[in-house]
């Protein structure tokens, strides 16, 4: 539509023109007339026909401009579904990486748990090879009829000694394995259910004990045997893992031996307040508001991913329906304050 016509084809403008066409005729009546009053009417639609030239003017402008917004408007509605699409592209890039970084966690835990299970395997290993030497040896004996007393109680000793080294290692191997067994169960079935609180956190100590006993620390562990959750235990570990990998990698330097403490007590009947804290190097300040921020890490390149608090922060506030934050501990080390029912929601 053209920036002069209306609606039904009509000029915007006919009413202006048919009034400056009036007022010609009129000039043109009056000529001869008062020369005064001839004058004024011209000055009159000189200046009409000025303010119609200057509508028409305005009209073309504001088309112009209402075609440029129209187009504006269209090129905005293109780039913000191409936001949108990208936006849509990095959240899942981000929950990849979040997974990623769970099973590299888990991954991990596999790694330190086989290399510790080699050790009881490898002892028990030894004594049964070495009970089997004692026992062909007793036998030939026995055979040519040739044993003595001294020999069969050198057997019996040595049997017995061995034995109890195998069942000790066997059941060191056992408890390792179960341990590892229900944290790698609940880390990735993400089922609900009722646990022991006190349980779960002394099964995912027992398999970090490895990465922990690579450095010398130690962990020391203050919960109440009989508190009882109805809840996801496997995000509780996957927090718990994450602090203390977080510690390993950024609390101490080599050969500095550490001690980290998980402490649990009860808000009531409903909640529960966790405490998690080492004696590390602690988060400078300037990095507090922004340490459960996705991807930021103090050691990019170095083995950090920024993501193991950022997964702290989503565990808590998510499955197990509480609170983290980073508490100002006036000592060394860095503390972490989690705050969450008993219940999840």
């Amino acid at each position: 539509m053209s920036e002069d016509t209306g609606k039904g084809g009509f000029s915007l403008f006919d009413a202006e023109e048919r009034i400056l066409a009036g007022a010609k005729s009129l000039l043109e009546r009056m000529a001869g007339g008062d020369p005064q009053l001839l004058s004024e009417v011209g000055t009159l639609a000189d200046a009409y026909s000025r303010s119609v030239r200057e509508q028409r003017r305005l009209v073309k402008v504001s088309d112009r401009l209402q075609n440029q917004m129209t187009q504006l408007n269209q090129e905005l509605a293109r780039r913000r579904t191409e936001a949108e699409e990208a936006l849509e592209k990095l959240r899942q890039a981000q929950e990849t990486l979040v997974q990623t970084e769970k099973l590299a966690s888990l991954g991990a835990l596999v790694g330190g748990v086989a290399h510790e299970i080699n050790t009881p395997v490898g002892i028990a290993l030894s004594c049964a090879s070495h009970l089997d030497d004692a026992t062909k040896a007793i036998r030939v004996l026995f055979e040519a009829d040739d044993i003595s007393v001294d020999d069969f109680e050198r057997y019996m000793d040595t049997a017995a000694d061995t034995a109890k080294l195998i069942v000790a290692n066997c059941e060191r191997a056992a408890d390792l394995i179960r341990s590892f067994k229900q944290v790698a169960v609940d880390r990735t079935s993400s089922e609900r259910r009722t646990f022991r609180l006190a349980d779960t956190i002394a099964e995912t100590v027992t398999a970090l004990r490895p990465n922990l006993r690579q450095g010398g620390h130690e962990v020391t562990v203050v919960c109440p045997p009989d508190l009882v959750l109805d809840g996801y235990p496997g995000a509780l570990s996957q927090v718990l893992t994450n602090f203390v990998m977080n510690s390993l990698t950024h609390g101490y330097g080599a050969g500095a031996c550490g001690h980290l403490r998980i402490e649990v007590e009860p808000m009531g009947d409903d909640w529960l307040r966790l405490r998690y804290r080492d004696d590390g190097k602690g988060v400078p300040e300037e990095f507090h508001n922004r340490v459960f921020d996705p991807f930021f890490t103090t050691r990019r390149g170095s083995g950090g991913s920024g993501l193991g608090l950022h997964i702290v922060f989503n565990l808590v506030t998510g499955p197990l329906g509480g609170t983290v934050v980073l508490e100002n501990s006036p000592g060394p080390g860095a503390s972490f304050l989690l705050e969450f029912p008993r219940v999840a929601p």
